[in-house]
Order: C-alpha cells, then structure tokens, then sequence
C-alpha cells in the first residue's frame, strides 16, 4: 500500500479511538467514501486486510494502526 492510504488508516484509526476508545472496531470500508472512487486501492487495502493479515470484517482500530505502523 502507498504512503497516503497508509497515512490515511492512521488518521482514521486515530479519530475513531479518539471519539470511541480503545475498543472500537472498524472494517477496511472506513477508509474509503461511500461512493468509492477508488476501486484498485479499495481492492487493495481488501487484499492486505483479507488475505495477507487474514482478519475478520471488524477489527480493533488499535490493531489496524498497530499493522500499519509495524510495516511502515
């Protein structure tokens, strides 16, 4: 994944434990627009979430940030 959409993951991930704590699960669509206009990063960040980290549809947003911080 490029910089930005892991950047992006970061903020997202920060925001959502900001306003819901540490326990807050969020799925790889979170990242993206309701009208995705993004479909190959979309697939993209679908593949490092399902296939290569093999993670449920909600996960912690600590984890998430954890996974991308680890390879960034």
């Amino acid at each position: 994944m490029n910089k930005e959409i892991k950047d992006k993951i970061i903020a997202v991930c920060d925001e959502k434990i900001a306003k819901k704590g540490t326990n807050v699960g969020l799925s790889f669509y979170a990242f993206f627009k309701n009208k995705n206009e993004t479909p190959i990063l979309l697939m993209e960040v679908a593949k490092w979430w399902i296939e290569t980290h093999k993670l449920d549809h909600f996960e912690k947003a600590v984890k998430i940030k954890q996974l991308i911080l680890d390879n960034k």
